[in-house]
C-alpha cells in the first residue's frame, strides 16, 4: 500500500509540474484573440486531444454495498491510463480510453473458502461519448470550469488470482491464461482549463464488467464492477491560435458579434444622446430656478403638514396632531363617570384567585368582562397593583403580587383591552391597608387595586 502511495504522490506532482509548464496566461486585456465567429467551421477550432492520468483502482463503487461484493474488504491499487479524444460540437466527443492497473479485495463471501484476491487488469480498451456540461453562457467566451459524464463500450483483458485460507494462491484460470470480457465504463468529472490548450481532468468511472469472473469468485450471480478514481492532464493538438471546441461558447460568440456589428450604431446613437442630455440639462437649470421660487410657498419646517407661510405655530414637536393653523390640537378629555368607577369597583369584590397562584377562578370573569368592554370603549387607561400580605417571604410575596397583576392583564387583554393601556405592577407585601396580625387585616392587604384613568 505504500508503494501505491509514492506511485500516487510522484503522479500528482508531475501532474502540478506539468500543468505549471504549459498552462498560459488568461487574456485578461479585453482583446479577442480567441474569437472564432458564429457557424465557423471544424476546422478554425482544436477539435483533437490526448490525455494522460493515474489513481486509485478499487472493487467498491457507489452502486450497491460492501457487503454485497463478492469480497467484502476492497482494498485501493494504483492505476494508470490515457486516452484520444475527437471534439465533434461544444459539448460531444468521442475518446477512446486505455486502463490498466490492479485490482484487489479481501475477506470474501462465507463458504468460499478464499481470503483475498488481486486481479491484474493487463489493458482495457474502450469507446466512449463525452457529453461536456455549462459550457453555453452568455457572459463568458468560456468557463472555468467544465462538469461532464462519459459512456461506453470496451474490452477488458485481465487476469484474476484468488488466494485460500490457508495462503495458497493460484490462477482463476489454467495455464495462466487471460480473461477477455466485454465492459461498460460509465463516469464523471471535471475539468479545470489551465491555459488555451492544457486542462486537469478529474473524474470517477465504473466499470461494469459483463461476468461474474472479474474477482475470480462467482457468488450471487452478479457482474462484477470495479471503480477508478483518476487525476490527470489533457493536451489539445493543433495550432496553439485556436481555441479549443470543448471550451468554446457559441451563445457567447454570437453575442459579441452581435456587439461589434452594432458598435457604430451606438457610437450615433451616443452622440444624440449627449445631445438630448445637453438640452435635458438647461431644462433641470431653469425647472430649479423656477423650484426654488415655489419652495417658500412649500416650505414645511416643522412636518406637520402645514407650510411654513401659513404655520402660525412653528416648530411644534414632531407627531404632533395639528389644526389648519399649524398648532397643536387639544388633548380631549377623559372623564371618569360614576358608573366607571362602579363597574371597577364590582371587578374588585368579585376578584378571587386560587390560594397562593395567580390563577384567577371563574368567579371574577363576568366582572372582568365588564372591566375589559369599558376600555375599549372609552379607551380609558388603567394601572393594576397588585399585594399581599406579609405570610412567606418578601420575594415569594413581591412575585406572586407582581404574577397577579400580570395575570388580570393578560385575560383583559384576551377580551379585546389594548395592552399599551395597561400597566401592571406588584409590590408584595410593602403596601399594607390593614395589620397583619389578625385574619381579617390579612384578607384585607391580598388585593389588586384598579385605578382608572
Amino acid at each position: 500500500m505504500k508503494t501505491n502511495l509514492k506511485k500516487a504522490s510522484m503522479l500528482l506532482t508531475g501532474l502540478m509540474v506539468g500543468s505549471k509548464l504549459f498552462a498560459q496566461t488568461p487574456d485578461t486585456t479585453g482583446t479577442t484573440k480567441d474569437y472564432v465567429q458564429p457557424f465557423s467551421g471544424g476546422d478554425s477550432f482544436r477539435t483533437w486531444s490526448i490525455g494522460v492520468h493515474g489513481g486509485v483502482l478499487t472493487p467498491y463503487t457507489i452502486f450497491g454495498t460492501k457487503g454485497q461484493q463478492d469480497f467484502r474488504t476492497p482494498q485501493a491499487e494504483f492505476g494508470y491510463g490515457g486516452y484520444i479524444k475527437k471534439q465533434i460540437l461544444p459539448s460531444f466527443g468521442l475518446q477512446a480510453d486505455f486502463l490498466a492497473g490492479k485490482v484487489k479485495g479481501k475477506d470474501a463471501q462465507a463458504g468460499a473458502g478464499l481470503s483475498s484476491f488481486e486481479t491484474k487488469m493487463q489493458w482495457s480498451a474502450a469507446l466512449s461519448g463525452n457529453l461536456t456540461l455549462a459550457n453555453i453562457n452568455w457572459r463568458h467566451k468560456k468557463g472555468v470550469i467544465q462538469p461532464y459524464v462519459t459512456f461506453g463500450g470496451g474490452i477488458l483483458n485481465y487476469k484474476p488470482v484468488v488466494t485460500n485460507t490457508a495462503g495458497v494462491s493460484q490462477n482463476f484460470k489454467a495455464n495462466d491464461e487471460s480473461i477477455r470480457e466485454f465492459y461498460i465504463p460509465v463516469g464523471a468529472g471535471l475539468k479545470f482549463n489551465l491555459g488555451s490548450g492544457v486542462n486537469l481532468d478529474m473524474g470517477y468511472t465504473v466499470g461494469f464488467v459483463a461476468s461474474d469472473n472479474f474477482d475470480g469468485y462467482n457468488y450471487g450471480g452478479g457482474s462484477d464492477k470495479f471503480s477508478y478514481g483518476h487525476i490527470g492532464l489533457e493536451f489539445a493538438l493543433g495550432k496553439s491560435k485556436k481555441p479549443q471546441l470543448a471550451t468554446h461558447n457559441p451563445v457567447n460568440s454570437m453575442r459579441t458579434e452581435y456587439l461589434w456589428q452594432n458598435q457604430q450604431t451606438k457610437e450615433a446613437l451616443q452622440a444624440q444622446i449627449d445631445a438630448q442630455n445637453a438640452a435635458n440639462a438647461k431644462l433641470r437649470a431653469d425647472l430649479d430656478a423656477t423650484n426654488a421660487n415655489l419652495a417658500k410657498f412649500t416650505a414645511d419646517s416643522d412636518g406637520d403638514g402645514v407650510p411654513d407661510l401659513y404655520d402660525k405655530c412653528p416648530n411644534t414637536p414632531a407627531g404632533t396632531k395639528v389644526d389648519g393653523s399649524g398648532c397643536p390640537l387639544a388633548k380631549p378629555v377623559v372623564i371618569v363617570t360614576e358608573e366607571d368607577k362602579r363597574v371597577v369597583k364590582d371587578a374588585i369584590n368579585n376578584l378571587e384567585f386560587d390560594l397562593g397562584k395567580a390563577t384567577i377562578r371563574p368567579k371574577s370573569f363576568p366582572s372582568l368582562d365588564r372591566v375589559a368592554r369599558l376600555l375599549t370603549d372609552k379607551n380609558f387607561s388603567l394601572k393594576l397593583a397588585g399585594h399581599t400580605d406579609n405570610t412567606g417571604s418578601d420575594a415569594l410575596n413581591l412575585r406572586l403580587s407582581k404574577d397577579r397583576a400580570e395575570s388580570i392583564k393578560s385575560y383583559l387583554v384576551s377580551k379585546g383591552a389594548n395592552p399599551s393601556r395597561i400597566e401592571a405592577t406588584g409590590y408584595g407585601e410593602s403596601q399594607p391597608i390593614a395589620t397583619n396580625a389578625t385574619a381579617a387585616g390579612r384578607q384585607a392587604n391580598r388585593r389588586v387595586e384598579f385605578t382608572l384613568y
